[in-house]
């Protein structure tokens, strides 16, 4: 066996430890994975147009509400695929968001019980969906603090995929950001942001070993990444590299998802993108000039040898997409 065989191993038995950082999703679904892609064509971009994440900031307007004395749900921009939540009250319970999902799926999210709202978007598209907030009663027994059914009808389907939400959290003020935007100022079309974006994240973050083996011991319950820090450290694990390529390449109007599955038998996080040249861009490809290759930011800034990667992972098929973000 050679060296490098050892050393992907090595790496995929450290990158296991991803399965504890999404312990505070605990999603469940009976959907399976979506496709795409078209024929590239040219399409510029226009870098002077205020980013749509800006023009629709996620925001609690208070027009439409739900609620009781202790938990609200503002649903006054729901058309744009999200809605805001709130613990009104001051606990030191652990609180949950629950959502399910017209497509089966069922995620819970961390809540802070200190009355700041936490956005929560809607990945699957309109439909019906059930939103709730809990809270612990002792091990893992949740209490109902407040539960209902919403009708969605989002205007785009692309609206969840351009904004930040409890997952990936950004805004104008992050240095992150202000890197997105400097690094692809001169980039014309969407998939030269996109191929720019890439290569910088790439390039600038490694594996965080001593974060994985943390995550592994349960050390890091409900981790979520700040972008700044990542890109400060210079460190991450996959869900920090998924993390900042998804709000770096949605503070530049690219329409992006993160994704949970598998990579192999592998819990990971990745991305799925969508520019108009190439529809969407899934199974985690880029473009290098001529064709689309694997795009995992995790992969492909921990080993370059594509060869060997390539023979691991192949076309893509062995990426099983499992939750959407």
């Amino acid at each position: 066996m050679s060296l490098e065989s050892n050393k992907i191993k090595s790496f995929l038995s450290i990158m296991i430890c991803i399965l504890f950082v999404f312990f505070m999703c605990s999603c469940s679904s009976d959907e399976g994975n979506n496709s795409g892609g078209a024929e590239a064509k040219t399409a510029t971009v226009d870098n002077n147009k205020t980013p749509f994440y800006i023009s629709h900031k996620p925001s609690a307007d208070g027009k439409k509400v739900y609620g009781n004395d202790e938990a609200e749900i503002d649903a006054s921009n729901i058309k744009d695929g999200y809605v805001m939540v709130k613990y009104k009250g001051k606990t030191d319970k652990r609180l949950k968001i629950l959502v399910n999902s017209p497509n089966g799926e069922s995620c819970n999210y961390d809540l802070e019980g200190d009355g700041n709202f936490e956005t929560i978007s809607f990945p699957h598209g309109s439909g019906t969906y059930n939103v709730g907030v809990y809270k612990n009663i002792s091990g893992n027994q949740y209490s109902t603090v407040y539960s209902t059914d919403l009708d969605v009808e989002i205007k785009d389907k692309f609206m969840p995929f351009l904004l930040p939400n409890a997952y990936v959290k950004f805004d104008e003020n992050d240095e992150t950001i202000k890197v997105a935007s400097d690094i692809t100022k001169d980039d014309k079309t969407q998939l030269e942001i996109i191929e720019t974006i890439y290569n910088y994240v790439t390039d600038k973050i490694s594996y965080d070993n001593e974060l994985a083996a943390k995550v592994l011991n349960g050390e890091t319950s409900g981790y979520i990444p700040n972008i700044d820090s990542v890109l400060e450290s210079g460190k991450g694990i996959c869900f920090d590299y998924a993390v900042v390529m998804t709000a770096m390449l949605r503070s530049r109007d690219i329409p992006t998802k993160l994704i949970i599955g598998y990579s192999g038998e592998v819990y990971h996080a990745w991305v799925n993108v969508y520019s108009k040249e190439s529809g969407e861009i899934d199974k985690v490809i880029k473009f290098d000039g001529k064709d689309y290759v694997l795009m995992d930011p995790t992969f492909s800034s921990s080993y370059k040898d594509e060869d060997e990667l390539q023979e691991y992972i192949g076309d893509g098929t062995k990426y099983q997409e499992k939750y959407v973000y």
